[in-house]
């Protein structure tokens, strides 16, 4: 019984890859904790977005079409362009690197329908459009604290959001990312199957921004 609910999701997994291009029901907008990128392998790569003069906190890791049972579509067929390098370039005050806006047009941007151009211009507008809990960007040293926190914080930072609306990601004990849902419209709304898994560390590291 259970090979063959793992075939299944394979199965369900190689359809999402290779759709129709605007086929979705809302966005996920991934806000990800730049020191702990780094930690984890970003500043062993070498990459700029862990320089020390760097200063990046909450960068933009993408926007991600979503299907509301769960799951997501990816590396879609459409006739839209690639973006340019000026395009993805202008994307690195907050996304950290020029590479990574390249990336999430080809994983999930050919997904949105859109013209390269205006998703990488929706998923600023989303970046912008959320409040990020300033209290992170001045920490002094690194902190443990409840992953919960975290949740909180966004919540105080932004009113009409409520809890079904984000969740926290963790990864090898750290605060990893923030995940909020958005309409197609880029508008608050809860979040569907498959998203909302809350880390429950209750000593999560959040490293300070160096």
């Amino acid at each position: 019984m259970r090979l063959i609910l793992v075939l299944v999701m394979l199965a369900g997994m190689a359809r999402a890859e290779g759709e129709r291009a605007g086929v979705f029901d809302y966005y996920v907008l991934s806000l990800s904790w730049s020191p702990a990128w780094c930690a984890l392998g970003g500043a062993a790569q070498g990459s700029p977005q862990c320089d020390a003069q760097a200063d990046f906190g909450w960068v933009l890791h993408g926007l991600w079409p979503q299907y509301q049972a769960g799951g997501w579509p990816e590396r879609c067929r459409t006739t839209a362009r690639d973006p340019s390098r000026a395009e993805t370039a202008a994307m690195a005050d907050i996304m950290g690197t020029t590479g990574a806006a390249w990336h999430q047009w080809q994983k999930h941007g050919r997904c949105s329908g859109l013209t390269a151009a205006t998703y990488l211009g929706a998923a600023r507008l989303a970046y912008w459009a959320v409040v990020r809990p300033p209290a992170f960007d001045r920490l002094a040293q690194d902190i443990t604290l409840p992953a919960a926190l975290v949740e909180d914080a966004f919540l105080a930072a932004n009113p009409a959001m409520t809890a079904g609306m984000i969740t926290i990601t963790c990864k090898s004990g750290r605060i990893q990312e923030a995940r909020i849902c958005l309409t197609r419209k880029l508008e608050l709304r809860t979040c569907g199957a498959g998203v909302a898994r809350d880390c429950t560390l209750p000593d999560a590291l959040i490293e300070a921004i160096r």
